[in-house]
């Protein structure tokens, strides 16, 4: 008798789950008049430049392949970019490569460097695609929990970490960081850079919020490490970007090079016409996020002062477009319970903490890529429930 071909996978692919993010959002799409503060999205338009770029590019039937790396013209945009915002060198034919959003430029980072039993440390709370991705390549992904120490990883735990765990091929780290909000400074940069100098290791940093800092200039991991740095960046978040799927791998180029065979195997090329609209987006784009920086943080404020008087206790929103609340006493502690609570009866939208990992129990992600009127929504939707369920609460007791 034959087999079922489901058991002639890989073990690595049938141990994958769906995102528990995808699936609740699914269920949240699935209420009318939800108010949905889960999405990492901007909810701005492209660019209307950014979008003539792309097409001309049709119009002028640019729609064949590129070189896999990308168009020369965009990669030497990409580099004066980069050198211009964030003072980094790179030669753009030998150490950048375009990539079908930061998604993939991990995904190709890791296929180039993982090996089985190798160790992937990432701290944690964290974005949810670095651990799977570990896991698929027959690696351990390591967590630091970063919950007690403001969310940030300090110099101590790293070096203690690395010194007890010499199989860590890379460390990953995302700054501003989702879910949390939080960066780096440039000293607190220059401590972790000093610590993993030591060792035979790979910093991926996904820097893909960098045009959103707020309280302090981003200043990139590739500046302090560059010989040990593969950094990840695009313009899903500072262009409104996310369905273009645009991102970029920079790093040395010997590093570059194996990445670049992975990335060919992948997609062969990513768009010609998203490296158009890349193009002008890079050439003639550097301010277009100050606008919509200024916004997110006139949303983040009102939404951090009417989660203080409810009582959460939200870490420094540095950068990005999230505020990861503590739980305020008195409510089911429980997060993926309570925000299922919560969309059931306020039709409010907003994900558990616990979704982001370790650290992540006890904290709900807000988002404040949304309009003002969602964000006024959400803090009464919220003091409603939190009334209703303290008087209930005291009721019982």
């Amino acid at each position: 008798m034959k087999k079922n071909l489901i058991s002639l996978m890989k073990p690595e692919v049938l141990a994958l789950k769906q995102q528990d993010i995808f699936k609740f959002n699914a269920r949240a799409k699935g209420i009318p008049n939800v108010i949905n503060m889960t999405i990492g999205e901007p909810n701005f338009p492209t660019p209307d430049h950014v979008k003539l770029g792309a097409i001309k590019a049709i119009e002028e039937n640019k729609t064949h392949y590129t070189v896999p790396e990308g168009n020369h013209e965009l990669l030497a945009a990409v580099a004066n970019y980069l050198n211009v915002k964030y003072g980094l060198d790179y030669d753009p034919l030998t150490q950048i490569v375009a990539t079908t959003g930061v998604t993939e430029g991990v995904f190709s980072a890791f296929n180039a460097i993982l090996q089985p039993g190798d160790e992937v440390l990432i701290p944690s709370p964290s974005f949810t695609i670095y651990g799977p991705d570990a896991s698929f390549n027959k690696a351990t992904p390591v967590y630091i929990d970063t919950s007690k120490t403001g969310f940030k990883v300090t110099p101590e735990v790293l070096d203690q970490i690395m010194t007890t765990h010499p199989k860590i091929k890379i460390f990953l780290i995302n700054f501003p960081s989702n879910p949390t909000g939080v960066s780096y400074t440039h000293d607190e940069l220059v401590e972790l850079s000093d610590i993993l100098r030591k060792y035979d290791v790979f910093v991926l940093s996904d820097e893909i919020y960098s045009e959103l800092t707020y309280n302090y200039k981003h200043e990139s991991f590739a500046s302090f490490l560059p010989e040990q740095t593969i950094l990840l960046n695009g313009l899903s978040k500072s262009h409104a970007m996310t369905g273009w799927r645009f991102g970029v791998v920079c790093g040395p180029a010997d590093i570059v090079a194996q990445i670049n065979k992975i990335h060919e195997l992948a997609t062969t090329s990513i768009t010609s016409i998203t490296q158009a609209a890349a193009l002008e987006a890079y050439t003639n784009g550097f301010d277009d996020p100050i606008a919509m920086r200024e916004q997110y943080c006139a949303r983040r404020d009102v939404l951090e002062a009417g989660l203080t008087k409810l009582g959460f206790k939200c870490p420094d929103p540095d950068g990005a477009f999230y505020l990861f609340g503590k739980i305020p006493d008195g409510l089911d502690q429980d997060d993926v319970q309570l925000c299922n609570d919560i969309l059931d009866e306020e039709h409010l939208a907003i994900l558990p903490g616990s979704f982001f990992g370790v650290g992540g129990a006890g904290y709900i992600r807000f988002s404040y890529a949304s309009s003002m009127e969602n964000i006024n929504g959400c803090i009464s939707k919220l003091g409603d429930f939190i009334k209703n369920h303290t008087h209930a609460n005291e009721t019982t007791a």
